[in-house]
Order: C-alpha cells, then sequence, then structure tokens
C-alpha cells in the first residue's frame, strides 16, 4: 500500500492531476499507520501476521 502511494503521489505531481496526489497520499499515509500498528505487535484487521 505504501509503494502504490507512493506510485500515485508520483504520478499526480508529474501529471498535474490532483485526485492521484490525493488519493496516494491518503494511501500512503493508511500504509504508514499499518506498517506501525503491525511492527509494535498489534493485530491489525483482526490478523496478526498477514502471510
Amino acid at each position: 500500500m505504501i509503494i502504490l502511494g507512493l506510485i500515485l503521489v508520483v504520478l499526480g505531481w508529474l501529471l498535474g492531476i490532483s485526485i492521484l496526489y490525493t488519493i496516494g497520499g491518503i494511501l500512503l499515509l493508511i500504509g504508514v499507520v499499518f506498517l506501525v500498528l503491525g511492527s509494535v505487535g498489534r493485530p491489525v484487521g483482526g490478523r496478526r501476521y498477514w502471510w
């Protein structure tokens, strides 16, 4: 989710499409929150592990 957010932010910035930039920023933020919650051992979405 972080990688997809970064790709959308870069594409939105390069192409000048603000909706891509906004969606990418939201996905990036959610991905970072999930990364932090998962790294401290907190279950995310009812699952402790995602594999």
